[in-house]
């Protein structure tokens, strides 16, 4: 997941126009929105990761608790019938799966390791 692209793609959805309002089709507003800041917390918790700074397993455990909360409330969108696009239902999927491997391996490598 490049969090280059998540920036970019959300900002052109959100201050680009309507041609990329357009391309994004049935996007969910405050999915965009969170997916867009969520990207600039992820190159902190990168750069805290790549660090070895403890206060980034904690960052990346809070991208794990808010993206899941706006994937079940993304769900709950979809369930009252709100239109929505099926790739972004997979690159929630996705964000979920790489933020928890994410928080497991660095609390593996920066907490528990730090303990030994």
């Amino acid at each position: 997941m490049d969090t280059g692209l998540t920036i970019k793609s959300g900002g052109q959805v959100l201050f680009g126009g309507s041609s990329y309002q357009k391309a994004a089709g049935n996007y969910v507003l405050f999915v965009v929105w969170f997916n867009f800041i969520a990207g600039f917390v992820y190159l902190v918790a990168g750069a805290g990761i790549w660090l070895r700074q403890r206060w980034a397993v904690w960052l990346s455990l809070l991208i794990v608790i808010a993206t899941l909360i706006a994937f079940a409330f993304f769900g709950l969108h979809i369930f009252k019938g709100g239109e929505y696009e099926t790739r972004t239902v997979a690159a929630m999927s996705l964000r979920s799966f790489v933020w928890i491997s994410i928080f497991i391996f660095s609390y593996r490598k920066l907490i528990i390791n730090s303990y030994r």
